[in-house]
């Protein structure tokens, strides 16, 4: 949740994006939440000015009530902290963005970053939940992501007692990977997690990761379990029949070829999206007979713009998606349609309109694209998945594996999809529809819950 001001001048609450928001809404739907995040828009920091250490009492968009506490950081320490070492090397870290030849390069403004940035504001968390249990001294505390590596244990230092948890939404990279960073910085990361009672992954293959470097990298130990998270399956049933999904709907039906091939992405490098154009030229070289057939709409959300990789990245996009019009379109028929927006409801309505939905991320922590749209699909569509996406582990025996580097197995995975028989891609897409409602976002929240009460509850007895 961020605030803004509208065009009247009033202050106006925005739903942010993205698999952890996801995850926070199910936990605020089902308990009583104080909800600690840092101030990003400059109406935040003024809401944090003026709130101090008082939460403010919030809703969801679907009724539900939780406190909201915003920290107001240094602008500077949170920059270093969030686009200098948060996402400017820990994301890439574990998403095995870094080539090695060239990158990181860990230099004096690494170091200032990491002790003038990542770590004052990782106190600044700290300090916030320690006065949070001391209103509410039993409290669970729920650390989310790759943010706050450090935050656990210096909330252990001042309180012993606390329960903590810490759930990571992204991969965990293997240990040799880990030493692209100093030693001092690799360890402080993997104790400062190991201060929890326990550490929460997608997958098993994220978890073992994570047992293995706690083991090559330091002697530090503690509990870690697998919960893969889940959607909201009724809030994506609601909203297929919303005003404004049917709208993008219309659009889409109106101007959509034969056979529809649909990815929705951020524009961020660790979701492969060059490859995957290059993946679908490389299938109209090789299947002539499917020229103006068959169409890729790419619905993409702008991601981090302001940092240079990630704008030169979206810059590539936008090469290879020209490049596939240039070599095989035509006056009538453009295969790639582009759209770099944020516009939710068009992506739900192209859930809809799917034949093929593809799904190729370098690595990926799970990807709830892959589980959102099967759910409201009414094609029966196909789903091309990486094989390094965290949904694998769960939705690969319904799927149409690749490899996220091999782009001739991701045309040919293309090419399987579009020519399926209709009563196997109905199975498939019934298969995974079935297996998201059964295991909800409730049930998973629940179980990071029952299995802190029951860890803590050992401990203390």
């Amino acid at each position: 949740m961020s605030f803004d001001r509208d065009a009247g001048g009033r202050r106006i609450a925005r739903r942010g994006g993205g698999g952890l928001v996801t995850a926070l809404s199910g936990l605020l739907a089902h308990h009583d939440v104080t909800w600690i995040a840092s101030a990003i828009t400059d109406e935040d920091r003024l809401v944090a000015v003026e709130r101090g250490s008082e939460p403010i009492e919030e809703q969801t968009r679907e009724g539900s009530s939780y406190r909201l506490r915003l920290l107001a950081h240094d602008p500077l320490a949170f920059d270093r902290f969030y686009n200098g070492v948060a996402n400017g090397a820990f994301w890439f870290l574990q998403h095995y963005l870094w080539g090695l030849a060239e990158e990181p390069v860990v230099g004096p403004d690494f170091r200032v970053g990491w002790s003038d940035g990542y770590t004052p504001v990782n106190r600044n968390f700290a300090d916030a939940v320690v006065e949070e249990l001391g209103r509410e001294p039993g409290s669970a505390v729920c650390f989310h992501d790759y943010h706050l590596y450090l935050a656990p244990a210096f909330v252990r230092e001042r309180r012993p007692d606390a329960r903590l948890t810490h759930f990571i939404h992204i991969p965990w990279a293997q240990p040799d990977y880990w030493h692209a960073l100093p030693g001092d910085i690799r360890r402080a990361v993997h104790e400062g997690l190991c201060a929890n009672d326990v550490v929460g992954f997608h997958t098993e293959r994220w978890r073992r990761n994570f047992v293995q470097s706690c083991e090559a990298i330091t002697e530090c130990r503690t509990e870690t379990a697998v919960y893969p998270i889940a959607i909201d399956a009724g809030e994506f049933e609601a909203l297929r029949e919303s005003a404004a999904v049917l709208e993008e709907e219309r659009k889409i039906a109106e101007t959509r070829p034969e056979l529809l091939v649909v990815r929705v992405d951020r524009t961020d490098p660790s979701k492969n999206i060059v490859r995957g154009f290059r993946a679908f030229g490389l299938l109209l070289e090789r299947h002539p007979e499917l020229h103006r057939r068959v169409g890729m709409l790419a619905l993409l959300d702008p991601s981090r713009q302001d940092v240079p990789v990630y704008a030169a990245y979206r810059a590539a996009i936008e090469r290879a998606a020209a490049e596939v019009n240039e070599q095989f379109g035509d006056g009538t028929w453009r295969p790639v349609d582009l759209h770099v927006a944020d516009n939710f409801p068009q992506s739900v309505a192209s859930y809809k309109q799917f034949d093929v939905l593809f799904v190729n991320p370098i690595f990926d922590g799970m990807n709830l694209v892959a589980k959102e749209a099967p759910l409201v699909n009414e094609r029966g569509g196909v789903v091309v998945l990486s094989e390094n996406a965290g949904a694998h582990e769960q939705l690969g025996a319904w799927t149409l594996t690749v490899n996220p580097f091999d782009i001739e197995g991701q045309a040919d995975a293309l090419y399987e999809g579009l020519t399926m028989a209709p009563a196997e891609r109905k199975r498939r897409n019934a298969a995974i529809s079935a297996f998201v409602r059964e295991h909800d976002i409730e049930a998973w929240t629940d179980a990071q819950l029952a299995d802190l009460d029951r860890l803590t509850s050992t401990i203390l007895s």
